[in-house]
C-alpha cells in the first residue's frame, strides 16, 4: 500500500492522491491539472530488495508510474521497513503558502498516526487530509477515532467498513482449505473457484470474483494464494476495529460511494456512514466502479474544490481559500450547462465607456481592473446565471464571483426536503460564495468582481405578473462598501423569462392549500435565514418551487450598462444620504436596461428557436446567430 503526503500545494492541484501498490496512480486522476506542481510523498510497505534502510527515505518516481509497473516491481520486493518516495519532487515549482497537509493511507494506523501527530506538532494550525480508499479509508477513520482533538478531514472512498457484508468474505476459508500442496497460482485457484461458483449457479460469487479482477488487471499474476488470503483477512479485521470505533469519529469528512462497485456495497456504505459520522458529506457517482480514483472522467482534485472541502486554517474561509478553476474544470462545468446556452442563444450586449451599447463583452471590465461589483435582475429561479458567468469567463478571462444564498452550500438539517446540495456544486466550483458582509468585505479587498442581486430569492421566486420587477431593499445594502474599494459598479439587466415559460402555480397559489403550506415551511425552516431584521416584501424568503408551464423557447438578452465610478468618491458616499442617492442611480439603471432589452428584442428575426435552427441548419451549428442592432 502507499501513502502519499502532500506538503506543498500548486495553484492548480491543491491536492494531489496515490493509489495503493496494487491500483497504481492514474494520469485520470489528474486530468485537470494537466501542470500540477505538488510535492508528494508515498509509503511503500514492501521496498526493493537492493535498498535497506532502518528509517522511511525518499525515493522519486516518474508521475506517469502505470499500474502494471507497480505490480511488476511487487514481484521483486521482500519485506523490510518502509520508506517515503515522492513521484513528482522533480515537477514541483510554484506552491500556495500555508497549504495543507493530504495523506493517501497504507495498512499502518500507528504508522499513520505518528506521522500526523508529527505534522500536527510542527504546524497545529494547518489542516491534515487523510484521504483512503477501500482499506485505506477504514485506516483513516480510525487514526481519525484515535485522534479528535487534531484538526483532521477525512475523504473516503468506497469505504471497506462494509466488507463483512461483501461478497468476498465467504472466499476466506474456501481458499484456507485449499491444499497448499497444489502449488497452483492464485490465477489457477480463482478460476476454479469461478468455474465452481457457476456450476453450483452461485451467479453473485462469479459475477464477483470476475469482478474484482476486471478491476485490478495483473493481479492474479501477482499474489499468492497466501497472500490474497492474508489480505481479505486484513480487510475483515480492519472491517470490525473502525466500525467499532465510528462513535468516535469527530473529524469533518467527505464521503465518495461509487453506483457501480462490485466489490462492495458502496452506495449503501456512503449512506450509513453519512448518517452515523456527524459532520459528513456524501457524493455518490453513480457509473463508477470500486477504484474510483483510477476512472477516466473521476478527478479528485475537481470534486474537493466543488464540495468546498479544501481549506488551509481550521475554519474554510470561502473567498481565500478559493482556487479557481482550471480550463478543463471549466469546461466540464459548462458542458453540464451547456443546454441552456444551446436552447435559450443568450445575447450579449455592453456598454462603452462614451455610452455606446455594443454586442458582445468590450464594455465588461478587464481582470486587472477590480475590484469590480456587477449588480443585476434576477430572473426566475436564476436560469440567467450560468450563461453570465461562462460568457464573461470565456470571452474575458474574468471569473465573477456569485454572491449566493447560504442554502447552497449547507442545510440546517441532513436529509430533509430541500434539494442535495450536490446540485451546486458547479456553483461553487465557479466561485460562489456564502452572502454575508464579511465575505463580501474581502470580495472587493482582493480585487475580485462580484456578481450581487440585491433582489436575491425573493426576486427569483417572484409571483405570476411580477417579471422584471425589483425588490431590492430600501437601504442601501453594497454602495458604501463599493466605495470604501473604488470599486466599479456594472448595473445590468436581463429577459427572457416570459419566452421559455408561463408561470402557472406561484407561491400564492400554494399557501392556500394546507399540504403545501406546510411543505413550504418545513423547507424555510431547512435553510439559513436571511434578512430577518429587515422589513417588506423583500423580507418575505420562503423557500418553494414555482411551477411553470414550458413555451417554445425564445431567447435571453444581457445588456450590462453604464458603469458606475466610485473610485475617488470615499468620502462622499460615507454619507448616508449620497449612498442612497447612487443606490437609487443604480437601481434606474438596471431598470433601464430591462426596458431596453424588452423594447429592442421585438426587431430580433431570430427570437423564436424555429428560426434559429433554420439559420444554423443554414451557416453551420456554430455560427453566431445575428440579432437587432443596438
Amino acid at each position: 500500500m502507499a501513502m502519499a503526503t502532500t506538503r506543498n500545494l500548486s495553484s492548480y492541484s491543491p491536492f494531489l492522491v496515490l493509489p495503493t501498490t496494487t491500483t497504481a496512480a492514474s494520469p485520470a486522476m489528474f486530468q485537470s491539472n494537466p501542470t500540477t506542481s505538488i510535492s508528494i510523498r508515498a509509503l511503500l510497505t514492501t521496498p526493493p530488495a537492493s535498498i535497506s534502510h532502518s528509517r522511511p527515505q525518499i525515493l522519486n518516481i516518474p508521475t506517469k508510474t502505470n499500474q502494471l509497473l507497480y505490480l511488476e516491481h511487487s514481484k521483486h520486493t521482500q519485506r523490510e521497513p518502509p520508506r517515503w518516495f515522492s513521484p513528482l519532487d522533480s515537477f514541483s515549482s510554484s506552491r500556495l503558502p500555508n497549504s495543507p497537509l493530504l495523506l493517501y493511507l497504507p495498512e499502518l494506523v500507528k504508522l499513520v498516526e505518528s506521522t500526523v501527530k508529527s505534522e500536527h506538532c510542527q504546524s497545529p494550525e494547518r489542516p491534515i487530509y487523510l484521504v483512503g480508499q477501500s482499506f485505506g479509508a477504514c485506516l483513516a477513520l480510525s487514526v481519525a477515532a484515535r485522534n479528535p482533538e487534531i484538526d483532521i478531514l477525512l475523504v473516503l472512498a468506497n469505504s471497506a467498513t462494509c466488507f463483512n457484508g461483501s461478497q468476498f468474505r465467504p472466499l476466506i476459508p474456501l481458499l484456507e482449505a485449499m491444499p497448499k500442496e497444489l502449488g497452483a497460482s492464485l490465477h489457477d485457484m480463482l478460476n476454479l473457484i469461478t468455474g465452481m461458483a457457476t456450476q453450483q449457479r452461485d451467479t453473485g460469487l462469479s459475477e464477483a470474483l470476475v469482478a474484482m479482477f476486471s478491476d485490478l488487471p495483473g493481479l492474479a499474476e501477482v499474489l499468492s494464494v497466501e497472500t490474497l488470503v492474508w489480505k481479505l483477512k486484513l480487510l475483515d479485521s480492519a472491517c470490525s476495529y473502525t466500525n467499532s470505533r465510528l462513535h468516535a469519529v469527530k473529524a469533518q469528512t467527505l464521503i465518495l460511494s461509487s453506483g457501480k462497485d462490485q466489490l462492495l456495497p458502496s452506495r449503501q456504505e456512503g449512506q450509513r456512514l453519512h448518517r452515523l459520522l456527524p459532520k459528513s458529506d456524501i457524493r455518490i457517482f453513480e457509473d463508477s466502479g470500486h477504484v474510483l480514483f483510477m476512472e477516466q472522467d473521476q478527478d479528485l482534485v475537481t470534486t474537493l474544490k466543488g464540495t468546498s472541502f479544501y481549506r488551509r486554517t481550521r475554519n474554510v474561509d470561502y473567498v481565500l481559500d478559493y482556487l479557481p478553476p482550471t480550463p478543463y474544470e471549466f469546461q466540464k462545468a459548462r458542458e453540464s450547462h451547456r443546454f441552456v446556452e444551446a436552447a435559450f442563444s443568450p445575447v450579449m450586449l455592453s456598454t462603452l465607456e462614451n455610452g455606446k451599447i455594443v454586442r458582445g463583452l468590450s464594455g465588461i471590465p478587464s481582470k486587472d481592473e477590480g475590484p469590480v461589483l456587477f449588480v443585476g435582475y434576477h430572473m426566475m429561479l436564476g436560469l440567467e446565471l450560468a450563461p453570465l458567468i461562462a460568457r464573461i469567463f470565456s470571452e474575458r478571462g474574468v471569473l465573477v464571483r456569485g454572491v449566493a444564498h447560504p442554502m447552497i452550500f449547507k442545510k440546517q438539517k441532513q436529509g430533509g426536503r430541500l434539494p442535495d446540495i450536490s446540485q451546486y456544486d458547479t456553483y461553487r466550483l465557479m466561485g460562489a460564495v456564502p452572502v454575508s458582509p464579511t465575505n463580501l468585505f474581502k470580495l472587493f479587498k482582493t480585487n475580485s468582481h462580484i456578481l450581487l442581486y440585491p433582489g436575491g430569492m425573493r426576486e427569483a421566486l417572484h409571483r405570476k405578473g411580477e417579471e422584471y420587477q425589483l425588490f431590492w431593499p430600501d437601504q442601501s445594502e453594497f454602495v458604501r462598501m463599493a466605495a470604501m474599494f473604488g470599486a466599479k459598479i456594472i448595473p445590468f439587466g436581463v429577459v427572457g423569462e416570459d419566452d421559455i415559460g408561463e408561470l402557472i402555480f406561484d407561491y400564492e397559489d400554494q399557501m392556500k392549500i394546507p399540504y403545501l403550506r406546510q411543505f413550504i415551511q418545513e423547507l424555510t425552516d431547512e435553510a439559513v435565514q436571511l434578512r430577518s431584521n429587515v422589513e417588506g416584501e423583500v423580507a418575505n424568503q420562503d423557500v418553494h418551487f414555482p411551477v411553470m408551464r414550458p413555451k417554445l423557447p425564445g431567447r435571453f438578452y444581457y445588456l450590462f450598462g453604464n458603469p458606475i465610478e466610485t473610485k475617488g468618491r470615499q468620502q462622499e458616499l460615507r454619507n448616508r444620504d449620497k449612498a442612497h442617492e447612487l443606490y437609487v442611480e443604480v437601481k434606474s439603471e438596471v431598470e433601464r436596461c430591462l426596458s431596453y432589452l424588452k423594447e429592442k428584442r421585438r426587431n430580433d428575426p431570430y427570437r423564436s428557436i424555429l428560426s434559429r435552427l433554420v439559420y444554423q441548419l443554414t451557416h453551420g451549428p456554430e455560427s453566431e446567430i445575428p440579432t437587432f442592432e443596438p
